[in-house]
């Protein structure tokens, strides 16, 4: 398995996004490609913007939660998605992530579009390899 990536298993009502990184950091920004995975193609576009967005500390699973949760907001509210994704650790243990952006109107949509992430089967942690970290996004 490679150090950082990422992998979708669709299903009739939600898609089970599975991601792994080689730090904390690298799992949250692969689960955020995972999750676009699911609903849209992205290589080769080209971002318009960068979406700067800050987390106040938490235990790993609720960041992971709210990240995806912003994510789908920003899909719904202003029809961008990431492209690319970059997640740092904040001074004061939060999250400060950059997400390269494009309009949805210019990705192929390949899929449902997310419309939440549920709370009930969500893991993220250390492995063996690194960290990796499962949730189940609604669509």
């Amino acid at each position: 398995m490679a150090a950082n990536g990422h992998r979708s298993v669709p299903h009739a009502a939600d898609a089970r996004v599975q991601a792994w990184g080689s730090t904390r950091e690298a799992c949250l920004a692969e689960a955020v490609l995972g999750m676009v995975e699911c609903f849209a193609e992205v290589s080769g576009v080209r971002p318009t913007a960068v979406d700067r967005l800050l987390f106040e500390p938490g235990s790993d699973e609720d960041l992971l939660a709210e990240l995806l949760d912003e994510i789908v907001l920003g899909l719904e509210v202003a029809g961008r998605v990431p492209v690319d994704v970059e997640v740092e650790t904040a001074d004061d243990g939060g999250l400060e992530v950059r997400a390269a952006v494009a309009p949805l109107t210019d990705v192929d949509v390949v899929g449902a579009t997310p419309k939440g992430v549920s709370r009930q089967g969500l893991r993220i942690g250390p492995d063996a390899r690194g960290w990796s970290c499962t949730a189940i996004v609604d669509v």
